[in-house]
């Protein structure tokens, strides 16, 4: 296992997680620690007159009913939230019929696979084993020269193999 040596001090791989994990400790202490410091802060200031937090400010501005404020405040930030949820879901909305859209071609596209597997197994299925091979190019779609020439049949059954793959097909 590797390891570091310092100072006739061997760190192994052990030492390296638990000084991580201390590490983690420590910042998470610290944030926690800040937190609390914000949370008080905001508590002393709620609890102070607006006059001592404005200071000279008061002097110029006439007061302002707190209930009027919060009530015009609130009134505000509910239609600036719900202005922002319904943007945000129209947004939602439309990448979802985006990805449906998606799915949708997805899925024709493996139907269409599907009824061509489908061909495949019906043409195997419904033809002598010699004349298998012969009756999957068929439906793939090849001339009867080279179904022919590929299988080792006569032109004529190769064009008789081609007829009835056609004929299965409609």
């Amino acid at each position: 296992m590797p390891a570091l040596e310092l100072g006739g001090m061997t760190l192994g791989l052990r030492e390296g997680v638990i000084g991580l994990i201390a590490l983690v400790a420590a910042y998470m202490l610290f944030v926690l620690v800040r937190m609390l410091l914000l949370r008080n802060r905001r508590a002393v200031s709620e609890k102070m007159p607006p006059s001592v937090m404005a200071g000279d400010e008061a002097d110029e501005k006439p007061p302002e009913t707190s209930s009027d404020a919060d009530e015009s405040w609130a009134q505000a930030s509910a239609g600036l939230a719900g202005d922002a949820l319904r943007s945000g879901l129209e947004q939602e909305v439309a990448q979802m019929r985006d990805e449906v859209d998606a799915i949708r071609g997805e899925l024709a596209a493996l139907r269409q696979d599907m009824h061509q597997e489908l061909a495949h197994l019906r043409a195997s299925q419904t033809v002598s084993p010699i004349y298998g091979d012969a009756m999957q190019m068929a439906v793939s779609g090849y001339d009867p020269a080279a179904i022919a020439e590929r299988c080792g049949i006569a032109r004529a059954e190769a064009e008789l193999v081609v007829a009835l793959a056609k004929s299965q097909e409609r």
